[in-house]
């Protein structure tokens, strides 16, 4: 059960405390709960067990945490359904922005917009409402990253990604035709067969151990889990090989970047070798690889990539579905690599914490006729209202800013913390905000460390084969990451 005797002295130092005004969640959630609180002695305890059971006769429970109670979640306390109080650092899979029934999100759904938006939902590609120029304007563009001028609006993650790779096949296609060509018939008429020359054979190039989704185009560029992908026919796509990275940074720092232009080499090795088969229409690769154990590499490795893409004619895709939207410090995680003007990414795809899916692009990746990239909804415009709120609350509140001093301070508790501790391994995310992970030995120590930290109050979620990662809101502060912290040391205690 979860005990707060020890917080009172464990806490972060007072360094620069003076110079800034510190966020609190607080401010947006008023009456959001000092602590954590476990009832039951196992988590999900017997109520959350019993609704899961009831669920199997209608849906597959078999990847249920727990069964929640979000009528009385708040902030960053996920309650269940045996009333257990849990501190949430892992936020729905890194798609809670805020928290839990923020007061100002709540406002926004009992507006007349919302609701409107709510029951009348558009074919946005055909009948889009009278406000939905404001409504993204105001919202989704103002975060857009920099040489992306349009916006592809779409439901999910993979979605996102789909989206992306057909852009990115039209994009290359018009390319090679030439400038305002049309069409041939045998084009037409193949493509109805599933046949070349109209369905052409263009790969996506992704990376090894990276994920972009479970439909059929993003799942054949997911290499993370086998179990995602079995059984399921695939295109013939290539995967290119990323770092392994050893840690601690300062001490592998020449095997490491030895290993980053191993990976280079074969990268443009297998984008060169396809041209004369199926040459490579894009490239998509996470800027930290995160279903697959939360891999990072240097910001170089990243520039090389878009500017060797650039160089073989492939587009670049940079799936920020989970890093996008501050919790890496930055709004995007990309903005690090330190891309110069005209070396942009053709395609930023997002979810998750916007609580609505996109993909940015360029006029150039417009398809060239009406229909090419279309579907019935297009995304929800409740969603794009909903993103356009948070965006003005995570501006209000300097948000991005807060995680990154967040984090940074967290880090260096963890990084302290796993000197003392064997048990955690491969520390890392430093300078990524609130992104951080580590290892354990063993899937199953993974698995049971990640378990005692449910018992002892805090909800956080597992990576790869035998990594953690931290995931909260941006509103996580201070007082959470004692919390977490104390939690953590506690809980690898009773390993």
């Amino acid at each position: 059960m979860f005990s707060s005797t020890r917080l009172i002295t464990r806490r972060f130092p007072a360094t620069g405390r003076q110079n800034l005004r510190r966020f609190s969640s607080l401010e947006i959630f008023p009456d959001e709960p000092k602590q954590p609180s476990v009832k039951t002695s196992s988590v999900p305890g017997p109520e959350s067990k019993k609704l899961s059971e009831r669920i199997n006769h209608i849906q597959d429970p078999r990847t249920h945490v727990m069964v929640v109670d979000y009528d009385s979640s708040l902030g960053n306390y996920l309650i269940d359904a045996d009333g257990n109080k849990l501190l949430d650092v892992f936020a729905q899979i890194s798609s809670i922005a805020l928290g839990y029934n923020a007061p100002p999100m709540l406002d926004l759904a009992r507006s007349d917009a919302f609701v409107k938006a709510a029951i009348n939902r558009p074919a946005l590609g055909s009948f889009p409402p009278v406000g939905w120029a404001e409504w993204l304007e105001g919202g989704l563009m103002t975060v857009k990253p920099k040489g992306l001028e349009h916006l592809v609006t779409t439901l999910c993650g993979s979605s996102a990604n789909e989206t992306a790779f057909k852009a990115a096949c039209m994009a290359y296609r018009a390319r090679e035709r030439g400038e305002g060509a049309d069409f041939t018939k045998e084009e037409m008429d193949s493509c109805m067969e599933n046949k070349a020359p109209g369905s052409p054979e263009l790969a996506i190039l992704s990376f090894k151990s990276g994920f972009h989704g479970r439909l059929f185009g993003s799942l054949s560029a997911t290499r993370s889990k086998a179990i995602h992908k079995v059984d399921v026919p695939a295109f013939d796509w290539p995967a290119a090989p990323f770092p392994d990275i050893k840690y601690p940074l300062e001490e592998n720092e020449a095997r490491n970047k030895a290993e980053e232009e191993r990976c280079l080499a074969e990268y443009e090795r297998i984008l060169v070798e396809s041209k004369s088969h199926k040459p490579v229409a894009a490239v998509i690769i996470e800027p930290i690889l995160s279903e697959g154990g939360d891999k990072h590499a240097s910001p170089s490795f990243f520039r090389s990539l878009r500017l060797i893409a650039k160089k073989h004619g492939a587009f670049f895709i940079v799936d920020e579905v989970q890093t996008g939207v501050g919790a890496t410090g930055t709004f995007w995680a990309y903005e690090k690599w330190g891309l110069k003007e005209g070396e942009e990414p053709d395609f930023v795809t997002f979810s998750k914490k916007m609580q609505a899916a996109g993909v940015f692009h360029n006029l150039e990746t417009r398809p060239n006729a009406p229909y090419r990239n279309y579907n019935t909804w297009m995304g929800d415009p409740m969603r794009a209202i909903q993103a356009k709120k948070m965006l003005e609350i995570i501006k209000a509140h300097n948000l991005v800013e807060h995680t990154k001093k967040t984090g940074d301070a967290l880090y260096a508790r963890l990084e302290a913390l796993a000197k003392a501790q064997p048990k955690m391994q491969n520390l890392r995310g430093k300078n990524n905000g609130t992104f951080i992970a580590w290892d354990f030995e063993t899937p199953a120590e993974r698995d049971a460390f990640v378990g005692r930290m449910r018992v002892n109050g805090v909800q956080m979620g597992g990576c790869g084969d035998k990594s953690v990662r931290l995931r909260p809101t941006l509103t996580f502060g201070k007082e959470h990451a004692d919390i977490l912290v104390d939690t953590i040391e506690r809980s690898l205690g009773q390993l």
